[in-house]
């Protein structure tokens, strides 16, 4: 189906955004002079934001301690992690130092066949996955480097800047679920709002499990290499884009308070 303009009246009696980061919350790469505001903004209203990203924990704690929102779930499903400092592990790793040998083992067999590949920045702060830098792989090279994990045994996504191995069945969706079960078990489906911009934010378009979900205008780069699409796609796109949502919930909640 194709991408459609917002329909307000679905965000009626959204009370929690679930929103991917990078291409999302940033824009061109950074987080914008207005971005904080719009939090604190869409958190007065009553709205709460909680991150869902492909960066690692060690990445996600700083931002969870230091921005106003209610958690964040790192690596693609692999953990969340609260403001209070708890962690919970999302995924089933039951030998941590031996999960990071099999992964980076699985790195290097990719890397055989694609030389060109660098190991991401931020690999020594995972816990779950083990990413490279997407650059300049193309379609092809993505498809074959996910053959190559699956006939090892492994899961892998990618976004707008980095390419994911990691555990079978972990994704935003399946960590999403739990977390949502877990620590908002006052909130219905249709009470969370999913938002992203990439195929690893896909899991989150999957109508049966969030029936209201938005992607910003650059998701439209890649909705030929998704199976699920957002029901929702904002006119701008990375953080204006998110921004213009914002302000949509921002109006419905100002409707409502005066109703």
């Amino acid at each position: 189906m194709p991408l459609s303009p917002i329909n307000s009246s679905d965000l009626s009696d959204i009370r929690l955004i679930a929103s991917d980061v990078d291409g999302t919350l940033t824009q061109n790469g950074k987080f914008s002079s207005d971005f904080i505001s719009t939090l604190l903004n869409l958190q007065s209203a009553g709205i709460k934001v909680l991150l869902v990203t492909g960066r690692s924990a060690g990445w996600v704690s700083a931002l969870v301690n230091y921005l106003p929102v209610e958690g964040a779930i790192a690596e693609n499903g692999g953990i969340f992690l609260q403001p209070n400092g708890t962690q919970d592990l999302l995924s089933s790793v039951p030998n941590l130092s031996r999960h990071r040998i099999l992964l980076e083992n699985t790195f290097h067999h990719v890397k055989q066949l694609f030389p060109n590949l660098h190991p991401s920045a931020d690999n020594q702060f995972r816990i779950t996955d083990w990413t490279f830098d997407v650059n300049d792989l193309s379609t092809d090279d993505i498809q074959s480097i996910s053959s190559q994990c699956q006939q090892m045994g492994w899961s892998f996504t990618y976004s707008n800047v980095q390419c994911h191995i990691k555990p079978i069945h972990q994704d935003k969706a399946t960590g999403l679920s739990s977390v949502l079960s877990n620590h908002f078990p006052e909130l219905n489906s249709q009470q969370v709002l999913t938002v992203g911009d990439s195929p690893n934010d896909e899991a989150m378009f999957d109508p049966a499990l969030f029936p209201i979900s938005v992607g910003v205008a650059n998701v439209r780069h890649y909705q030929d290499k998704m199976l699920h699409l957002p029901k929702y796609v904002t006119q701008a796109s990375e953080f204006v884009g998110f921004q213009e949502l914002a302000q949509l919930l921002l109006k419905n909640s100002v409707i409502d308070d005066s109703m």
